[in-house]
């Protein structure tokens, strides 16, 4: 797991709390200084500072930063500061809604997640939402879509090693059939996705790979415009190889014609305290350039600061 670089003594929350209450009074906002902070303390850190915030000052520290900040540097230090389950159940809603609507988002967080984080992910949702995610999930997709994406946001699958190689040889058959029919919407292809462990897949798409000669998700390349095809390969990607899946965002976010901080600021954000360095070595290997270069290169100002910190570039406080 990746670790986030954390200053050697680090200053109780109360001091913290003290820290930032400066960096937003007088006229100008000291954003150095929040970034000092809140990018170089984890997650139980960031969550003792924001209970304390309340506490000492009757005040809640994310509207406090949502009144002082703007833009993605705003976007970034926000999503940050948020619990992971309650971010990710931020994001799951916000990828449920018309204007920012994304299958993309749902399935990242269903497939790449472990299942007590999503089970977490689920009872955020309860507590901020009053309504199910599964319901909003539902609601807001239809077809094949919300064929896939309800059962990988039901599941809670098992996190062991253990693997049952005549069931993988079985599956990697069955998935063979279906996608030579097209049936890339078959009741058995759902279920196999979204109820076996990672473990039992990654033995099922070996097979298929040895078996047939081709990896699975090139064969489900039939249509390469299918958005739902689109979907089920990265989904296979999640699953199995989530950091060439993250690398691939990463990619398209930073080489479009202007960049999509959104998808930038979710992957490191999300990612830092997970696998971000894992990801990055698949960049660089990808695209001979180092990940904080190219976000460096691609961002500027407070944003790219806070990004920098969170891959472990900024200085420590």
């Amino acid at each position: 797991m990746a670790t986030l670089k954390l200053p050697s003594t680090i200053p109780s929350p109360s001091e913290d709390c003290e820290q930032l209450r400066k960096a937003f009074a007088g006229w100008g906002t000291n954003e150095d200084l929040i970034i000092q902070i809140l990018a170089h303390r984890n997650g139980d850190q960031r969550k003792k500072i924001r209970e304390t915030y309340h506490e000492t000052h009757g005040e809640d520290l994310l509207k406090d930063l949502d009144s002082e900040l703007s833009s993605d540097f705003q976007n970034a230090v926000l999503l940050w500061t948020l619990e992971p389950a309650e971010r990710d159940a931020y994001l799951v809603n916000q990828a449920t809604k018309k204007l920012t609507a994304s299958n993309w988002v749902i399935m990242e967080v269903a497939c790449t997640r472990s299942s007590h984080h999503l089970l977490s992910v689920r009872q955020a949702y309860h507590a901020k939402y009053k309504k199910s995610l599964e319901e909003d999930v539902a609601h807001h997709t239809s077809g094949d879509f919300r064929k896939l994406l309800v059962p990988l946001v039901s599941a809670f699958r098992y996190e062991g090693d253990e693997v049952n190689m005549t069931l993988a040889k079985t599956e990697a058959k069955t998935f063979h059939e279906k996608i030579c029919d097209k049936a890339y919407s078959d009741d058995d292809l759902i279920r196999i996705l979204t109820t076996r462990s990672k473990s039992q897949l990654n033995a099922t798409f070996n097979h298929y790979n040895d078996q047939f000669g081709n990896a699975v998700t090139k064969d489900l390349k039939a249509d390469p415009e299918n958005e739902y095809l689109k979907l089920l390969r990265s989904t296979i990607k999640c699953l199995t190889v989530p950091e060439k899946y993250y690398e691939k965002v990463l990619r398209l976010a930073i080489n479009k014609l202007g960049t999509d901080e959104k998808a930038l600021t979710r992957v490191v954000v999300t990612r830092a305290e997970v696998d971000l360095q894992r990801i990055a070595e698949e960049y660089k290997r990808r695209n001979s350039m180092p990940l904080d270069r190219a976000i460096a290169a691609d961002t500027s100002g407070d944003y790219e600061k806070m990004l920098l910190a969170l891959m472990g570039h900024g200085d420590a406080c």
